[in-house]
């Protein structure tokens, strides 16, 4: 039987008190979505794989950002690995994000990096990406300040730069997609998980209908010669029972990158691995080439699938959302 998990305090609450806050959240912005987000905050708990887990820190005119990286053991001196970008969710941190995605252990396993920015809790108090607030322009500058940590990893530690894939859960996610809309030529893959599509709110106010699937998705203004020369592949993988993200914004983010590159979809197929949750994939291609993948998990809520056990927004029970995420960026990479 599914695992459906409750929703999150922060949801709840947010939906009760967003009509009386109407208003004020009209001028004040992006403080409605963090208002009266107040999910537990567990323990910090230490990588999973094999190597070293080092701190750094950026600095740019909008700010800070701090960031965790995963460097595997075994890496020769000047040699370049590929990097996986994750983006945490809200209530999480960059410690929580890659105890709960196991990331690092297939890191060690596959020889590659991970960096895990930390969204600053003066930028949002619970620590939420502030993607949806690009009327501000706050939107922007948090993606320029991942962007910066990005180039930092490729100067200081030889990530290498031709080898980069960036990967989010709900907030993260949403923010992962605006950071590669905004400099699609430095990514080789997208991965969204539970998360909303670019242009689909720029306030707080729009961001609660988008969440809902109320919102329509603005097209995007690349042509599709555009889209094959430099935007990566998109791979979205979304929980059926999301009580949080409408599972209607899976659908859409894939959509939208069909509908700019003029990719067809395939006919859905459906996968299960032994006694995880069942998943229907559906590939979006263009000559051959996939565009984009839709990964619907049958029961899954707010989670990341497959993700380690009593963790919050984990779900040990879905399939494997890190290997599936590092076996999508990988097929992109240059050779």
């Amino acid at each position: 039987m599914a695992k459906r998990m409750r929703r999150p305090t922060w949801a709840k609450a947010f939906e009760r008190g967003f009509t009386a806050m109407g208003k004020k959240a009209a001028a004040a912005g992006t403080g409605v979505l963090t208002q009266w987000m107040r999910a537990a905050a567990p323990a910090r708990a230490a990588p999973t794989g094999a190597g070293a887990w080092l701190p750094g820190l950026v600095i740019g005119a909008s700010g800070t950002l701090r960031f965790r990286l995963f460097r595997p053991a075994g890496v020769r001196p000047g040699e370049p690995l590929p990097l996986m970008v994750m983006l945490h969710g809200c209530s999480q941190d960059a410690s929580r994000f890659a105890a709960s995605t196991r990331m690092d252990r297939l890191a060690a396993r596959k020889h590659f990096m991970v960096l895990y920015p930390e969204q600053d809790r003066l930028a949002n108090v619970q620590g939420c990406w502030n993607w949806f607030d690009t009327d501000s322009g706050r939107a922007y500058r948090e993606a320029d300040l991942i962007l910066k940590a990005i180039d930092q990893v490729c100067a200081l530690h030889r990530a290498d730069p031709r080898r980069v894939a960036v990967a989010g859960l709900s907030a993260g996610a949403s923010m992962a997609a605006l950071l590669v809309t905004r400099h699609p030529e430095r990514f080789q893959a997208l991965v969204m998980h539970s998360g909303i599509p670019p242009g689909t709110a720029h306030s707080a106010l729009s961001a609660l209908r988008a969440m809902r699937g109320r919102r329509p998705t603005a097209p995007r203004a690349a042509t599709s010669d555009a889209m094959a020369a430099h935007w990566p592949p998109l791979l979205v993988i979304q929980g059926t029972a999301d009580g949080v993200v409408s599972p209607e914004n899976g659908r859409a983010a894939t959509q939208l990158w069909a509908d700019a590159s003029g990719a067809k979809a395939l006919p859905p197929r459906t996968v299960q691995r032994g006694r995880r949750y069942p998943m229907s994939v559906t590939d979006f291609k263009l000559s051959g080439r996939i565009v984009a993948t839709l990964v619907a998990v049958e029961g899954l809520a707010h989670a990341w699938s497959g993700g380690a056990p009593r963790q919050p927004y984990s779900d040990s029970q879905g399939p494997d959302a890190s290997g599936m995420a590092w076996a999508f960026a990988a097929r992109q990479f240059p050779r």
